[in-house]
């Protein structure tokens, strides 16, 4: 055995070798037991003294009356190897700056190598004084096949949480010997063999290996062999990256595997263009949306809202409301939900800057708003008013960081920009850049209704419910009416945001064509809006029965008394207030338009398509009662039934089901995932019409050319105080030489 060369020796290792001296005790116990001393009780405690300073339980070999003459063939028999042992672990580990703590002692029979070759073994999981780890010994493993063959196992105690702290940086050899072996591929392709950029990346790792035994606390492993150079540098790569918490979240591929789910479930979040208590379809129907997706528990839903400086709150909010933080307005947004739903909504609400645009009379985000959705929950996102959250985007593409994006929408901009100054020719240009952003940002596209232009990957589905107190205001007019009860003693009324776009021209035509006609018919009129002095000044002028009130939420018990809700807007995709007043029980008098497509089905709406129709509906409305309606027409306008047409129509719910990326029936994700080829020539298409607007957003005369809000590149200092933010300087510095 003296003739071999020994093999390195790790922790494990000496064990080994000491197991199989005390199999040879074993063999030759019966011949020494007549060579005992009467000191071998001392070396006895001494040994036991040992093994308890290591915190594992007595060593098993020497039980009570056990034969003593064992401790008398230790010191003939084992303590040349413990010599041989002692000199391996001093040769191997001088130059690694540590060495048994009993190298320098005499050796004596009382078998003290034993307890040097422990104390180096624990100064190896010690790490020269840190505190990384505690080692013992734990037991004993049989194998009944060996004729009682044992060996000692060594685990790792106590792991410390500051671990990461003890992982020393990389040094160069280390940073060209990845270097090297990353770029395995690309010398491949100029004629360099494998096995030579093999030697080179040992050849470099050696050199560092020669300086530093790199400690670890997982026991399994052996100090580094040529044989598992490679894994041993990509276990150091990933243990300093560990260590500094960094995790990679962007790539130049797509890599949709990158993301875990916690607890697998899926995320979803709703960006939308407004918020309460800015009382618009935008800011009422996705806050809705967020509430009825959460109740599923396939998936955690966060509504990603605008928030806007004071003086821009000032001027969009009803009623002179400000917030000063975002929490204040949080607490508004779910007390107000609170107030109109049957159930808890567990959702998350979440902020992005946005700034007020006076002149589009809407809300323009100021940033990259896809930042304001961790990675870690880009999963699913759902964009209420796709064309407008991504008109001035200049920022990560919705596609590339989600893996399912569905665009709804809400408003009919052209019908509004026909109205403007060159009207004609700025629909032109909104139309295909509509059609450019939809494209390049959305995999699928709902439309509340025809009325909208048609747009890639685009279907048509009312996917909107109307609030639910709606509806138990209907069951309540229709158990007055079976008890005889008269419920509405009103007559007819209008409601909606006072600009003329929201059907206020056409119905001052309407009136003022037929008032002769009309003589007596006195209609009621609630909205704020930018345009209320005009409208109320062309109705004075014209001498029409209008009264004019503040606006209201149209469930106000104010409102609950009429019975006629008239609504000749052409411009909406899909009224709200429209379905509101049917939930109601009351009658409804639109014109026959696409917008108003999903609502023909129901008795109570009454249609017309030139004006003298409207004065015909109007005296039918007038002198008559509505019909109450049916569970199933009571079902259709409730959000129930709305989110399972959003599911069905957006095909959320195979997405929610897919099997792509995920494995059986748990809903754990697949480790393999199957990587195309080549993509194919429509993906390619998107993402070059995604490049040119990123390129062309980032350019500030173009976008101020194009009716952007100066500064909305990148939110401004008061949003970063509100917020909570750091500067864009910060996060994305511009270094100047």
């Amino acid at each position: 055995m003296g003739g071999e060369r020994p093999p390195p020796i790790s922790g494990g290792g000496a064990f080994a070798f000491i197991s199989k001296g005390w199999r040879e005790v074993r063999d030759s116990a019966s011949a020494d037991l007549r060579q005992m001393r009467a000191r071998a009780d001392r070396e006895l405690e001494h040994l036991l003294a040992s093994a308890s300073a290591l915190a594992g339980r007595p060593l098993p070999p020497v039980a009570a009356g056990a034969p003593i003459a064992e401790v008398e063939f230790v010191r003939k028999r084992i303590q040349p190897k413990i010599m041989e042992l002692r000199r391996q672990y001093s040769s191997t580990v001088r130059d690694a700056g540590w060495a048994p703590k009993a190298a320098g002692a005499s050796l004596r029979v009382d078998l003290s190598g034993i307890t040097a070759i422990r104390n180096a073994i624990v100064a190896e999981g010690g790490g020269g004084g840190g505190g990384g780890g505690r080692w013992g010994l734990v037991r004993w493993k049989g194998h009944a096949d060996d004729e009682g063959r044992k060996e000692w196992e060594v685990k790792s105690l106590n792991k410390e949480s500051q671990e990461s702290k003890e992982v020393l940086p990389l040094d160069l050899t280390e940073i060209l010997a990845y270097l090297v072996r990353q770029s395995g591929p690309f010398l491949d392709q100029l004629g360099i063999r494998r096995d030579l950029c093999d030697k080179i990346v040992e050849t470099l790792y050696s050199k560092h290996n020669g300086r530093l035994i790199y400690h670890s606390l997982s026991a399994d492993r052996s100090l580094i062999g040529n044989e598992n150079m490679t894994d041993e540098l990509d276990l150091r790569i990933a243990r300093v990256l560990e260590s500094t918490g960094h995790h990679t979240e962007e790539s130049f591929w797509k890599d949709h595997a990158k993301y875990k789910l916690s607890d697998n479930r899926r995320h979803v979040a709703i960006v939308t263009t407004a918020s309460l208590p800015w009382m618009t379809g935008t800011a009422i129907n996705p806050l809705f949306r967020a509430a009825y997706l959460a109740r599923s528990t396939k998936q955690k839903v966060t509504l990603v809202v605008p928030w806007l400086c004071k003086s821009d709150q000032e001027l969009v909010y009803p009623n002179n409301i400000t917030f000063s933080s975002p929490e204040e307005q949080e607490n508004y947004i779910r007390n107000w939900l609170q107030e109109r739903l049957g159930f808890e909504a567990n959702f998350k609400i979440s902020f992005y800057p946005g700034k007020f645009s006076k002149e589009r009379r809407s809300i323009i985000p100021a940033g990259d708003t896809s930042q304001f959705i961790s990675s870690g929950e880009a999963d699913i996102a759902i964009l209420e008013e796709p064309e407008h959250l991504n008109w001035y985007h200049h920022g990560k593409r919705w596609t590339d960081k989600f893996k399912h994006v569905i665009g709804v929408v809400h408003t009919n901009y052209l019908e509004y920009i026909k109205r403007e100054k060159n009207g004609a020719l700025q629909a032109f240009l909104v139309k295909h850049i509509n059609n450019w952003v939809t494209r390049a940002y959305c995999h699928k596209v709902l439309r509340l209704s025809a009325a909208t232009q048609d747009l890639p990957r685009s279907v048509v589905c009312n996917v909107h419910g109307v609030n639910p107190k709606f509806l138990k205001v209907g069951e309540k007019i229709a158990a007055d009416k079976e008890h005889g009860q008269q419920s509405f003693t009103k007559g007819a009324y209008f409601l909606g945001k006072m600009v003329w776009a929201k059907g206020y021209r056409e119905l001052i035509d309407l009136l003022s064509k037929h008032k002769s006609d009309l003589e007596g018919f006195n209609v009621d009129v609630y909205g704020n809006g930018e345009d209320s002095q005009a409208v109320q000044m062309a109705a004075r002028k014209l001498n029409l029965s209008l009264n004019f009130f503040k606006g209201r939420d149209h469930a106000d018990s104010s409102l609950h008394g009429y019975k006629v809700f008239i609504n000749p807007s052409v411009s909406d995709v899909l009224c709200t207030a429209t379905a509101e007043a049917l939930a109601m029980g009351k009658f409804v008098i639109c014109a026959d338009h696409p917008s108003n497509e999903f609502f023909k089905s129901f008795p109570n709406c009454l249609t017309y398509k030139t004006s003298e129709e409207f004065v015909a509906r109007v005296k039918e409305a007038m002198a008559s009662e509505p019909s109450p309606l049916t569970p199933e027409q009571r079902y259709s306008l409730s959000w129930e039934a709305a989110t399972e047409r959003f599911m069905e129509y957006s095909e959320l719910d195979k997405v929610l089901n897919n099997k792509i990326g995920y494995s059986g029936q748990d809903g754990k994700r697949s480790k393999v995932r199957k990587i195309p080829l080549l993509p194919r020539l429509s993906e390619v298409v998107d993402g070059g019409l995604a490049f040119a607007h990123h390129c062309l957003t980032g350019n500030e005369i173009l976008r101020l050319a194009t009716g952007a809000i100066p500064g909305t590149r990148d939110y401004d200092k008061q949003q970063c105080m509100d917020l909570n933010l750091l500067p864009p300087q910060v996060q994305h510095p511009v270094y100047g030489w």
